[in-house]
């Protein structure tokens, strides 16, 4: 399983982002996937996550409203559109594989991470 996140940088406050990942290694369109991020100093944060189909989708209310998750199975991409951005937005964002493990979901597959620094 390989997970390569792109799209990170440098912007300004109030900005726009869109980060994609790049999946491989297994069947992409069977399992749902989320963005987590870690800022400098804190722990891990979950952001988002989309179904396996790319019906269903969650957000963490730090970026709701202001984050878009979504997926193309056909090109085994995931992409998180982010708008609005904040300083506190500041953080390396992760692309993880998820899996059910009922009553949730866990992770068990990280790409190597794409920093998003939100600064004027």
């Amino acid at each position: 399983v390989q997970l390569v996140e792109s799209g990170g940088g440098l912007v300004q406050p109030g900005g726009s982002l869109r980060l994609s990942c790049a999946a491989s290694g297994y069947t992409f369109s069977n399992y749902a996937v989320s963005w987590v991020r870690q800022a400098p100093g804190k722990g891990l944060e979950w952001v988002s996550r989309v179904s396996a189909k790319g019906d269903s989708t969650s957000y963490a209310d730090s970026v709701k409203g202001r984050a878009t998750i979504s997926r193309d199975n056909a090109k085994n991409t995931l992409y998180l559109q982010m708008n609005s951005l904040k300083s506190e937005d500041t953080a390396v964002y992760y692309c993880v594989k998820d899996y059910w493990t009922s009553p949730w979901y866990s992770h068990d597959y990280w790409g190597q991470g794409t920093q998003v620094t939100v600064s004027s």
